[in-house]
């Protein structure tokens, strides 16, 4: 498909000095957020307690929030779970009360503004060690993904496209992160898992442009290397513009009609789909660019004795 009708001729590469000063300042900031801040953990690496209490017809989320924070939880997270009629509540731990007393008198609470009619299905503990835990693994496999997106692009293309995938990839979730600090919005293993669908989707279109970067560099006969990158980031970006807008309608949707339980997921992919896009154009090419790549990079090898056997 199609985005426009007659080729674009943008001169992308004109532009990237620019590009890189704005880049380096807005992840510097959002890093300066990060240490200061910090990102607003969930109960999933915080520790805290669950509570599922099931009604016997459909409540609104407004009054059970409303009534737990009458009785003083005023950092309670509230949700559907299934039905209208069952409600999920995460409570962040306490160092003056333990686990069994907050789900007790948050029960109480809720029991209390029901009539009695309200039951309490399941309470579940989630321990600090657990929540550590699950922090270092999280940090660990983004450690391990980009690793392995370093190998992988150098054996499938070239060292100078490893290194430009990998700056591209690190700014990404940098801006990601640092959104989310910047913001305080809850971290969660869901938005985790959306940081690394984030790694997936940017080195995905990376890739693409990529690839018809490398065919040029083979098939152009005139050109310098900037002018051949700008013909590449053109020809891709029909499809990179109709990929991130497809993939946005998505997840926008998610977002407004997908309830509070999968907000931060969406947001944290609305994010990476955005910044995922400039990155392909102006970070991953640029890098590759300033890393000083060549034609003669990228000509493929000729094997030792081809000429004397095609004069044979």
């Amino acid at each position: 498909m199609q985005l426009f009708k007659t080729p674009t001729k943008f001169d992308f590469m004109a532009r990237r000095k620019l590009a890189m000063i704005l880049s380096a300042s807005v992840i510097l900031l959002l890093l300066v957020t990060l240490v200061i801040r910090g990102l607003s953990l969930g109960i999933d690496f915080t520790g805290g307690t669950l509570v599922e209490v099931g009604y016997q017809e459909s409540v609104e989320l407004s009054g059970i929030r409303q009534t737990l924070s009458g009785s003083g939880f005023q950092d309670a997270l509230v949700q559907h779970f299934g039905t209208s009629r069952d409600v999920l509540v995460r409570l962040a731990p306490r160092a003056e009360e333990d686990s069994a007393e907050l789900s007790t008198r948050a029960f109480e609470a809720l029991n209390a503004a029901a009539g009695g009619a309200a039951d309490l299905r399941r309470v579940e503990f989630v321990g600090p060690q657990v929540g550590d835990e699950l922090t270092q693994d999280g940090g660990l496999a983004m450690l391990y993904a980009l690793i392995g997106i370093l190998i992988y692009v150098m054996l499938r293309f070239e060292w100078r496209f490893a290194v430009g995938s990998v700056i591209a990839l690190i700014h990404d979730v940098i801006f990601t992160l640092g959104i989310f600090s910047l913001l305080q919005i809850e971290f969660d293993l869901p938005v985790l898992a959306a940081v690394l669908a984030v790694i997936g989707y940017s080195l995905n279109d990376t890739i693409v442009v990529y690839d018809r970067i490398r065919e040029n560099f083979r098939k152009m006969r005139k050109g310098n290397s900037e002018q051949i990158i700008n013909a590449s980031l053109n020809q891709t970006l029909s499809r990179t513009l109709v990929t991130s807008l497809t993939t946005l309608l998505v997840l926008f949707a998610l977002f407004i009609f997908g309830g509070k339980i999968i907000h931060g997921f969406a947001l944290a992919l609305i994010i990476g789909v955005v910044i995922g896009t400039y990155s392909s154009i102006y970070v991953a090419s640029t890098a590759v660019l300033s890393l000083g790549i060549s034609k003669d990079d990228l000509m493929p090898v000729k094997k030792e004795g081809a000429e004397t056997e095609g004069q044979s």
